[in-house]
């Protein structure tokens, strides 16, 4: 029923910083990334191409990938929401990128500026530009299991919008629960049929824990075979376009409730707790992540 192992991708310095009015300095999140991968984590997301303007926390990402010191066992990706993105991306010699659209018509038109209809077809040029330079491509849909401004997102239109993605070509595909609207039944429900669709395609979950169902919602989701979950150190995180939206599952809390379960991670928990509790420091606030409070770190 539970798998041997499952793969974490980090994303605290994406999804946890974007929303963040501390900016943390660019050589604090090289440092950081080179923390996070001597912890374990085979995947991190450095940060995204959008409108520094709009997001100030991500001006910075081509100058943090080109100063992190990579490792082959690691994979380094950056968020794409267009196909300038994509551009930029390439040109800061991103291999790895996660292009990703809204399941919500009234979410797309706050944070991409697009209609559903808009966004679809700026993401096949997203798609086709990164497969021509050669890039592995994470295709993803945000608000797929609730918005907060529509209510539930029909099943069959998430189950459309996959089909499309797989038959571009993508690489991996992901599912968001963006506002944490999810429940475990619905995650059983939808993700046993997308990872079905998928095949051979690895299928990623990224989670909120807003309404306190991000783990539950893991565990239903690893039931029916999904292997590969976003997460955010100390639970930071949130979009700056969806109302009431707080953090990701905790990377600490998901590795201790996993490695409890006997199901492997390779991840060092107590560097992650550690990266957590000085991220508190820095920010200046409590994070959300539960573990980083009782867990000892002293060898």
């Amino acid at each position: 029923m539970y798998p041997e192992t499952v793969i974490l991708e980090e994303q605290g310095l994406r999804d946890g910083l974007q929303s963040e009015t501390t900016l943390l300095p660019t050589a604090k999140k090289v440092e950081l990334i080179h923390r996070l991968m001597e912890a374990g984590l085979k995947r991190i997301q450095v940060g995204s191409f959008v409108n520094p303007k709009l997001v100030p926390q991500m001006a910075d990402t081509a100058t943090v990938f080109a100063a992190v010191q990579q490792r082959p066992d690691v994979s380094l990706n950056a968020l794409v929401l267009n196909t300038k993105g994509v551009e930029r991306a390439i040109e800061a010699g991103f291999t790895h990128i996660a292009a990703s659209i809204s399941a919500s018509d009234t979410h797309s038109r706050k944070n991409a500026n697009k209609s559903l209809q808009e966004a679809m077809n700026e993401f096949e040029n997203m798609v086709r530009t990164a497969k021509a330079a050669g890039m592995c491509v994470r295709g993803g849909l945000q608000c797929a299991f609730g918005c907060r401004y529509e209510g539930k997102i029909p099943v069959q239109r998430v189950i459309d919008l996959c089909k499309r993605h797989l038959d571009l070509g993508i690489d991996e595909i992901a599912l968001a629960d963006s506002t944490g609207m999810g429940n475990p039944r619905q995650m059983e429900d939808l993700m046993g049929e997308i990872v079905a669709m998928a095949g051979n395609i690895p299928v990623m979950l990224h989670l909120h824990d807003t309404e306190g169902k991000g783990l539950a919602n893991l565990i239903a989701a690893m039931r029916v075979g999904v292997r590969h979950f976003d997460t955010a150190f100390g639970g930071l995180g949130g979009c700056p376009f969806i109302k009431g939206a707080t953090g990701n599952i905790a990377t600490e809390d998901t590795v201790y409730m996993l490695e409890e379960m006997g199901v492997r991670t390779g991840i060092d928990i107590a560097a992650i707790v550690n990266i957590a509790r000085e991220m508190e420091t820095i920010l200046g606030k409590k994070l959300p992540g539960k573990i980083k409070n009782v867990l000892s770190t002293e060898k």
